[in-house]
């Protein structure tokens, strides 16, 4: 798989760490109970199809980046810089 970092071009996903989806987690509250605080520390979705993933270009310029891919097939559709 290779990933288009809008800094350096493409690049083999080598280069890249994946950080899970780029999505906003809502935070349970600190008086939250251990079940909703184990759900939140270690459940996610693992959807089939298009996501937006966060990847880091760790081996190259270092950007944070938001990756749409499709999971069934690994085709890239957009890859944008995080901060955008």
């Amino acid at each position: 798989m290779r990933i288009n970092c809008p800094n350096c071009g493409p690049r083999d996903r080598r280069e890249f760490y994946y950080q899970g989806d780029a999505v906003a987690l809502e935070r349970p509250t600190a008086d939250a109970s251990d079940a909703v605080w184990d759900d939140y520390l270690h459940n996610r979705d693992n959807p089939a199809g298009v996501t937006r993933e966060l990847w880091c270009h760790e081996a190259g310029c270092g950007a944070w980046l938001v990756v749409e891919r499709d999971t069934t097939t690994h085709a890239i559709h957009s890859v944008t810089l995080a901060d955008k």
